[in-house]
């Protein structure tokens, strides 16, 4: 299995290659070179499996040679033996044949555990088998950062950098970044926006000499085994509630469009999805580009679902790869005009996205009401990213056909946003108890490419 460049200019790489690499030399994303196929009894086969079972088979066809089966059978079983409960990502009941999907019983109590802690495992092999030292730098709206410690935090190995946008994610996402003891984990509070982590974090990749000089590696959505991991719980999901024997619909709260993109390879995998919805907030870039076909960047505006604050949706650059029929230079030659401050779509490429993904839209008031709502209904408490999927849900969802909605975040990471719409304060489970005690460490620092390399630099030579 080879991977190449949405951008067409960097060397095809194979897996284990694109893992480490993060992102290509060229600025682009690396996606696989074609995308495996299961025939319809292979995913009929799937029912009554593990969860490690189906992460399992649905994933080894992008892995190549990478990892031997029993190796990456291990792997796997590693990644998941902290999930506190038995079904990984159990689906849960809202409506008639509506589903709400549970992305929240891993150890950071977000989606972003199912693909970190496999890319830790993946890591902490690779690089035991190669003796390499790396340094990981992530960027994160809230939960991949967290979910990053979490998998990395004392690999002898490895330096891990977080950047955060300061005083602009939830105080049990923040203190989750900057309570861990481990010698090797560094949280940085950038001023700026999540956007701004996001592109000096580019710049970094970008800066090859510097890339070079700290062996530095990522961790973002815009690792392709980050985005693989993730495209697991769409067929665990769909083959409970029958397919390959009938379709099924997902919505998907989106940011930085890595989640909903999993869904979409598994739909080109063979899974039969009917209906893609991207769920976004009043931060709603992408919602505007696929109704009016125009990618403008605008200011980013804070809300209670913060980890969604996004104007610069990194994987959005996969879809557009696609929807251009792989032309590298049609998307190097888009991300350009990005850089100053948006581009149009084809009418042809915009309809090509159009036949996978729906959108809509929430707002601040109305995610507070759903969070309300639901909980009278079902008894449900939704986190507000959740709160915001389950809203679109509704208004688009076909009855006929099941809708299983993500539940990306458990509700006691956003306990103020949770509590101002129902009175209730969800809170921690008992192995988080004393996150409020723990010391913080944490160095804030500006919004300046050099500043941030030197900071790095100092961090990982201690």
């Amino acid at each position: 299995m080879n991977y190449i460049s949405t951008r067409g200019q960097a060397p095809t790489l194979g897996f284990e290659q694109a893992m480490l690499t993060g992102l290509a030399r060229d600025g682009g994303l690396y996606v696989p070179e074609t995308i495996p196929e299961m025939s319809a009894d292979a995913i009929a086969a799937l029912a009554g499996l593990s969860y490690e079972e189906t992460a399992f088979r649905v994933m080894l066809p992008f892995i190549g040679e990478a990892f031997d089966a029993a190796e990456f059978r291990a792997i796997i079983a590693a990644a998941y033996a902290g999930f506190d409960h038995v079904a990984r990502a159990p689906l849960v009941q809202l409506d008639a044949n509506h589903f709400l999907l549970e992305l929240f019983h891993g150890p950071t109590l977000a989606f972003k555990d199912f693909a970190m802690q496999l890319i830790g495992q993946l890591f902490r092999a690779s690089l035991a088998r190669s003796g390499q030292r790396v340094t990981i730098v992530g960027a994160t709206s809230g939960d991949t950062g967290s979910a990053a410690i979490e998998a990395f935090a004392g690999l002898d190995n490895v330096d891990v950098v977080i950047l955060y946008p300061h005083g602009k994610v939830s105080e049990v996402q923040r203190r989750q970044m900057t309570t861990p003891a481990a010698a090797n984990v560094h949280a940085i509070a950038l001023d700026g926006n999540f956007d701004d982590c996001q592109a000096r974090l580019k710049d970094m990749f970008n800066d090859h000499a510097f890339r070079d000089e700290v062996g530095l590696a990522g961790v973002n959505s815009i690792n392709w085994a980050r985005v693989l991991a993730q495209v697991v719980y769409y067929f665990t999901a769909a083959v409970s509630l029958g397919a390959p024997h009938r379709k099924v619909s997902f919505t998907v709260p989106t940011g930085n469009f890595g989640d909903v993109f999993a869904g979409y390879i598994a739909k080109r995998m063979g899974l039969p999805i009917d209906r893609l919805v991207i769920a976004t907030n009043q931060n709603d870039i992408l919602h505007r580009c696929l109704t009016g076909g125009a990618y403008l960047t605008d200011q980013v505006v804070p809300s209670i679902s913060p980890s969604m604050d996004i104007q610069v949706s990194s994987n959005f650059e996969r879809a557009l790869f696609d929807a251009y029929d792989r032309d590298g230079g049609a998307v190097a030659q888009l991300m350009q005009e990005l850089a100053g401050g948006g581009f149009t779509v084809s009418q042809g490429a915009l309809q090509a996205l159009r036949e996978h993904f729906d959108s809509g839209r929430a707002s601040e008031a109305e995610t507070a009401a759903t969070i309300a709502r639901t909980l009278e209904a079902t008894g449900e408490l939704l986190c507000p990213h959740s709160a915001v999927a389950v809203k679109v849900a509704e208004e688009q969802r076909d009855p006929a056909v099941p809708m299983i909605t993500l539940a990306t975040a458990h509700p006691a990471k956003f306990p103020d946003a949770v509590e101002a719409a129902t009175g209730q304060r969800p809170g921690l489970p008992r192995f988080m108890a004393n996150l409020y005690d723990r010391p913080e460490r944490v160095t804030r620092a500006s919004n300046d490419l050099s500043a941030l390399q030197s900071l790095i630099r100092e961090r990982r030579s201690h």
